[in-house]
């Protein structure tokens, strides 16, 4: 991974950096703990400018979501609905609280889930099919993604060829982000198969 990264640098200079920050976005396992300290480290080297490193892989991480969002307005919300009525122990109810959550707290969700490890790509698909307003949405999302992105730069700026010092402590941080959300799917699926009846499907 961090041999395919540089490559993408030495032959792109600070776009490279910018294509695999929007890859990573929609691919999630690509972990942008990674890809932006390198990118830091990169213009510590003087091999890329550090200006460019923050403006691209925040270009990156825009282009990335855009995608997405266009992938939830694609789906819209009656098929969104139908697929997930599909889903085992998923109901239509679910489905409606989830919609009245992000009509509540969208824009919070959008701005502070770019700072959330797989959250952060995630997050682009439910703006899209709640059609968010593009303009907010792409302010929220420039907005989140230059804070997220212009930290972990600079961190491996600074730390030099210690830059991988940044990915372990990153790496603690999504982990935690992982047993949360297993465990709030762990917690979901326990009351649905203890209460089958509770919620039941609306035609």
């Amino acid at each position: 991974m961090e041999r395919w990264i540089n490559s993408l640098m030495d032959t792109l200079g600070a776009p490279g950096a910018g294509l695999a920050i929007a890859l990573e976005n929609l691919f999630p396992p690509l972990p942008s703990e990674v890809i932006l300290p390198m990118a830091g480290f990169a213009s510590a080297t003087g091999r890329i400018d550090l200006v460019a490193a923050l403006l691209w892989t925040t270009a990156g991480s825009v282009i990335g979501a855009l995608a997405l969002y266009g992938v939830g307005a694609l789906l819209g919300r009656e098929r969104t609905i139908a697929i997930a009525s599909r889903l085992p122990l998923v109901k239509v109810s679910d489905i409606e609280r989830t919609e009245a959550w992000f009509g509540r707290h969208g824009t919070k969700a959008v701005f502070f889930g770019r700072m959330i490890p797989v959250f952060r790509s995630l997050i682009s698909v439910p703006a899209g099919v709640e059609r968010m307003p593009l303009p907010v949405f792409l302010w929220l999302t420039t907005l989140g993604s230059a804070i997220w992105n212009t930290a972990f730069v600079l961190a491996g700026y600074a730390l030099g060829d210690n830059w991988e010092q940044v990915t372990h402590y990153v790496s603690l941080y999504s982990k935690v982000v992982l047993v949360v959300a297993v465990g709030s799917v762990v917690a979901f699926v326990g009351v649905r198969v203890l209460r089958p009846g509770t919620g039941a499907r609306r035609s």
